[in-house]
């Protein structure tokens, strides 16, 4: 579904990704482990257009998607739910799950995506019509991801969907992710917490300072000594 290929990135002088290649097949949970800094962020950047590679090309169901503007690769099935959530803090969660259904005209299809989403998450329908910054940050995080599957993404991205969040918290967010791919969205996953990224994964990409040194199965690399020493603590 997903193609990276020998894929870098430079932010000015400095180089962020250097020959990155990863794919992601359809109905798989990948995920992209790391330490801050490795550009984890920027490969997602790179794959929703944000960001215009310096060598290599993304291509996504066959077609060369390189720096194509964001809202086209949306309309084409691809949504993100970004780092640091990006809610609209003075828009109701409602609101903010209808902005997510921008680009879709079908109003019963909108309405029925909402349930689903209220459905996945209880505590949102509980705030339908509570400002987003007033919600707690694991609240915010449900609504970031609710707000990227109301455009009905095939390929979903979820940049640090755990970050600073209570454990009980974290565990319905990844509840969530297996329950989104149940219903046959794939899913590139970006996160911190290599312990659960690889528990709730088919396969892993490791990225230290912007290019690739390990992959394979989630539970082949869940069980090596050095990811067990550098992110799993053991």
């Amino acid at each position: 579904m997903l193609v990276l290929e020998n894929v870098s990135v430079n932010y000015g002088a400095i180089e962020a990704l250097r020959g990155v290649s990863m794919r992601v097949e359809k109905g798989e949970v990948v995920t992209l482990i790391g330490a801050n800094g490795a550009g984890k962020t920027t490969t997602l950047r790179t794959i929703t257009g944000l960001l215009e590679p310096r060598e290599g090309r993304v291509t996504y169901e066959g077609e060369d998607i390189s720096g194509k503007a964001t809202h086209k690769l949306v309309a084409r099935g691809i949504s993100m739910s970004p780092e640091g959530r990006g809610v609209f803090a003075n828009l109701s969660v409602r609101e903010n799950l209808q902005m997510g259904a921008y680009l879709q005209k079908n109003r019963a299809k909108i309405a029925a995506d909402m349930k689903r989403v209220f459905e996945m998450f209880p505590r949102l329908k509980e705030r339908e019509n509570q400002k987003a910054g007033t919600l707690s940050g694991g609240e915010q995080q449900m609504l970031a991801m609710g707000r990227a599957l109301m455009s009905q993404p095939r390929l979903l991205l979820l940049d640090e969907p755990s970050l600073g969040l209570a454990p009980l918290v974290v565990h319905t967010i990844f509840e969530a992710i297996d329950n989104i791919r149940s219903e046959g969205t794939t899913i590139l996953l970006v996160e911190q917490n290599a312990h659960a990224a690889l528990h709730h994964s088919d396969r892993a990409y490791v990225l230290e300072t912007g290019s690739i040194t390990m992959q394979g199965p989630s539970k082949d690399l869940a069980n090596d000594p050095r990811i067990r020493e550098a992110y799993l603590g053991e």
